[in-house]
């Protein structure tokens, strides 16, 4: 069964990659997405059998790696986090095949896209169900990869490919820290392999490592060279800016990267760790606050935008920033229930987005929407659940996942001391501007006078999202929604193929928080997690989160129904207000408009620099001495000594045994006037 769940994605990577063109689009469509819901089903099966049954269970696939102490199997680990994985992993990815059926029908290039999403889902099924960390970094590389060649998809798009290469840069500076870390870990513990590692951990406590001229604790300096890889892939603080660029790709590619796959990976490496990193409580402070301040701070971004997609993606850094507070002050399993819940949500919201912007004739731009809940009202239906449980209404499944978080932050407050207390501060400010922008979104896009008339946002190529499949790749295959034949301009409900992944996603993102919080932070966390996170000795966080004051408690729920409030009043009753807070404080608004001008400062510290030395090694180095040095360069007197030197090469063999004979002779000359 393990097999079947991992491998079915490859196979139909394979079908769809290398005989696209001849089943054509419309098999690679049935090919693929029929594989991915056979394995999310086996994945449901799993997550019975092994949340609710027996634990640890060790899959041999193959012998990998066999050199000196270095010996790596190709195995599945399957425990209940490796279950709960698979589940969010292929019931999303499934969902997000179908969605793309209706989605990118008109996309000459439909076999290369199921190809790449589905490879997409099987590196991060190896991830997932790795049974040690060269394991666990294949697939790692992998999703990295599929995520390039998803992002850049329509690649004659200049800001596609651009976006493609800073997703794949920005996570090289990370998983160089990772790949570092794991040699650590080789170093440290002689294995590479799960159980060759955990069992060790207390051991190396106090064990010292030098490193850059300083002695380090072994464990922290491992971990945070792990967690350096878990900032690049889930896109927080310093190494984010890739993850709004994303949404360069197609709006299914967005909700598979930001509910299932990629950024999730950071998120469940820690947790999969946690042997080690509970050991290292140094490493754990620093993971609150890189948590906390991305949370803060995408929050604040997300205030501003006006693409409908990247305010859905800075949601995501914000929330994904949650899922690392809650690692860090080691409550593990709050951590992955809002990696659980935050999946079905966060797929929920963006594959709505996406079926306005299909509505919209390709239309992202929020300031061109408005009054479409009467056009497209299940999209405005399944918006409105993924906001309430994003926003943390009671009852929906962020409510659950995301006020323990914050919980578990106030009640880490006696160990963790100043980091937790600024986690506790700062996520509570995030939760009011989640809601916030959230309704915000909302209200721009579903409430209010429709701004799409009389000219507006049918033909908007600074946004459109997949209109150019057609005008980058193949200006004769097609013609887009409302891109001629006089096509009617009022926007359209999308068909049954992406409202079904939508009505889906929204059961899940109403009932998963209430079905599982007894498993995930409740009374039943131990028997159902068996070993599969570790808490230490001291770690009493599941029993302090219960215990926290009732002020602590409403906390989130007020902030939210501040947030609400506001956006309500700021673009309901009345909507003249954020044009006029703008103009009165146009620093601050440019500030948050800008990002905060990382892509500014990373330009001017690093882009630049290096653009500059790539430039004078061209110029000075090829141009100046190699080509130009002398009367025909330094290259052309190197092609006239190879000429002469040629010209030695006879062919004769008596010649070649005359050299050697007199190299023998110079050689016995050599050593005997030495030795004398």
């Amino acid at each position: 069964m393990y097999h079947a769940i991992v491998f079915l994605p490859l196979i139909g990577f394979l079908i769809a990659g290398l005989f696209g063109r001849l089943i054509g689009a419309r098999g690679s469509e049935i090919v693929t997405t029929s594989l991915l819901f056979v394995s999310a089903a086996l994945s449901w099966v799993a997550f019975t059998q092994v949340g609710f049954g027996h634990g640890t269970t060790r899959v041999q696939v193959a012998s990998w790696i066999a050199s000196g102490e270095l010996q790596v199997d190709w195995a599945f680990r399957i425990d209940t986090l490796t279950a709960v994985m698979l589940v969010v992993v292929n019931t999303v990815s499934s969902l997000v095949h179908l969605y793309s059926i209706g989605y990118m029908h008109e996309d000459p290039h439909r076999p290369r896209f199921f190809a790449y999403l589905s490879l997409f889902t099987f590196a991060m099924l190896m991830l997932v169900t790795s049974d040690n960390l060269v394991q666990m970094f294949f697939g790692w590389e992998g999703v990295g990869l599929a995520s390039y060649l998803l992002i850049g998809f329509w690649y004659q798009k200049p800001s596609a490919n651009a976006a493609a290469m800073k997703a794949f840069i920005v996570n090289r500076v990370g998983d160089f820290g990772f790949s570092l870390g794991i040699f650590l870990v080789f170093v440290l513990f002689g294995s590479v392999t799960y159980d060759g590692i955990f069992p060790r951990a207390g051991e190396l406590v106090s064990q010292s490592f030098h490193f850059l001229g300083h002695d380090w604790n072994a464990l922290t300096l491992t971990c945070l060279l792990l967690f350096m890889g878990a900032m690049g892939k889930s896109a927080q603080f310093l190494l984010h800016t890739w993850l709004p660029d994303a949404m360069e790709g197609p709006t299914p590619v967005s909700a598979l990267i930001h509910a299932a796959t990629m950024v999730t990976a950071g998120v469940f490496m820690v947790a999969r760790l946690s042997p080690i990193f509970e050991y290292a409580p140094a490493a754990l402070t620093v993971v609150v606050v890189i948590g906390a301040t991305t949370a803060f701070f995408a929050a604040t971004v997300g205030l501003v935008q006006n693409d409908i997609k990247r305010v859905i993606a800075y949601s995501t850094c914000s929330q994904l920033g949650y899922m690392f507070v809650a690692l860090g002050v080691g409550n593990y399993g709050a951590g992955i229930f809002h990696l659980f819940t935050h999946a079905f949500f966060k797929a929920l919201l963006f594959l709505g987005a996406g079926s306005v912007i299909h509505a919209m004739h390709h239309e992202q731009d929020m300031r061109n929407m408005g009054g479409l809940r009467k056009h497209i009202p299940l999209t405005a239906a399944a918006m409105t659940i993924g906001t309430l449980a994003l926003t943390g209404f009671p009852g929906f499944a962020g409510y659950f996942s995301k006020d323990a978080i914050i919980e578990s932050a106030y009640a880490s407050v006696e160990h963790g001391g100043f980091a937790s207390s600024y986690a506790f501060v700062l996520l509570v400010l995030a939760a009011c501007m989640t809601s916030f922008y959230s309704w915000r979104l909302y209200f721009m896009t579903f409430e209010g006078a429709p701004r799409w008339g009389h000219g507006h946002g049918h033909d908007t190529h600074g946004h459109d999202d997949h209109a150019h499949a057609a005008h980058g790749h193949d200006d004769h295959a097609h013609d887009d929604h409302g891109h001629g034949h006089g096509h009617d301009h009022t926007p359209h409900e999308s068909p049954w193929v992406m409202l079904l992944p939508l009505a889906v996603l929204s059961l899940g993102a109403v009932a998963a928080g209430y079905v599982f919080k007894e498993y995930f932070i409740g009374h039943d966390f131990e028997h159902f997690w068996k070993s599969a996170l570790f808490m230490g000795k001291e770690n009493h966080i599941l029993h302090t989160m219960h215990e926290v004051p009732a002020w602590v408690m409403a906390s989130p729920f007020v902030a939210m129904v501040i947030g609400f409030l506001l956006a309500y009043w700021m673009y309901v009753s009345r909507p003249d207000i954020p044009g006029r807070l703008a103009a009165a404080n146009p620093a601050l608004y440019q500030f948050l408009l800008n990002k905060w001008y990382f892509d500014e400062i990373y330009d001017f510290l690093f882009v630049r620099p290096a653009k500059w030395l790539g430039r004078f090694l061209w110029k000075k180095g090829d141009g100046f001495v190699i080509d130009g040095f002398g009367p025909d360069g330094v290259s052309a007197r190197v092609v006239d000594v190879t000429n002469r030197v040629v010209r030695l090469q006879t062919g004769y063999l008596y010649h070649y045994a005359f050299a050697m004979l007199i190299g023998v002779a110079g050689l016995v000359t050599w050593y005997l006037v030495t030795r004398g």
